[in-house]
């Protein structure tokens, strides 16, 4: 969203750029998980045939077994709602000029319209430590950028062979980059040396993907790991790498291939 919006990238271009290493990303990442996962699938007693379920670690703590076996009923009512503003907002993105930042306000705001559940209730269910997290990112990447440190590096990059004007190195730094500082910090310090027309895609794709690699690559996989613990399912940085860079070297390549023959055909 930050590409797009800094970059101006139209989300229905991007939507076909994206959709065949996204496709093709999930078909390999169903093959390496069911791989690693195999035997591991067993079918619960009682269970009527051809249905399966997953064993996992007993939690460990009394409230993650609440947790755990916890079952939240489908609300069909706030599951249309949801899906129908979804639908809405994608029809936006995809066929108005209206600004995207505030149709998806308007489509957060209706869906916290309710007769049923308090808006108390409801804004309780925001993870604002999370938003705090973001813009703690923005406040600290806007100072460093202020240092000029961000233009020397990339100056040095350029003497040493290693141009960002380029698409290959600029894959190259932002799969770097991405697990060191995480990949949402790693984008806002390559916007300023991307070029809109052909590097929204490649920056966009290449830091998501990147950002699989290890826990620390996306604050997405840190919320993860975080809801798994609450349900008492405990994720090390050993058991997500296990899974995470296989997928990613996998991804990665497809993304790779597809921006090639997309660049040179």
């Amino acid at each position: 969203m930050l590409i797009g919006q800094v970059l101006g990238v139209p989300f229905g271009s991007y939507l076909l750029e994206a959709s065949v290493p996204v496709l093709g990303g999930l078909v390999a990442i169903w093959m390496v998980i069911a791989w690693q996962s195999r035997g591991c699938w067993a079918e619960r007693p009682g269970e009527s045939s051809g249905t399966t379920s997953i064993e996992t670690r007993t939690p460990a703590t009394p409230d993650a077994a609440k947790a755990a076996d916890r079952v939240i009923a489908l609300d069909g009512w706030q599951t249309a709602k949801g899906l129908t503003v979804a639908t809405a907002l994608m029809a936006v993105f995809l066929f108005t000029s209206w600004p995207r930042e505030v149709a998806a306000l308007v489509g957060a705001g209706l869906l916290l319209m309710s007769r049923k559940l308090h808006s108390r209730e409801m804004l309780g269910q925001v993870d604002w430590e999370l938003l705090i997290l973001f813009i703690g990112l923005f406040v600290v990447n806007r100072a460093f950028a202020d240092t000029g440190l961000t233009r020397q590096a990339v100056h040095y990059l350029a003497d040493a062979g290693v141009p960002l004007a380029s698409p290959a190195p600029l894959f190259a730094v932002t799969f770097v980059l991405s697990n060191l500082v995480s990949n949402v910090r790693a984008v806002m310090l390559l916007l300023p040396v991307a070029r809109p027309a052909s590097d929204g895609p490649l920056l966009a794709l290449a830091s998501t993907l990147s950002g699989n690699l290890l826990i620390v690559g996306s604050i997405a996989n840190i919320i993860v790991v975080a809801a798994a613990e609450r349900r008492g399912i405990r994720i090390d940085w050993r058991r997500h790498a296990r899974t995470g860079i296989p997928v990613t070297v996998a991804t990665l390549a497809i993304a790779a291939a597809w921006l090639s023959w997309r660049a040179y055909r």
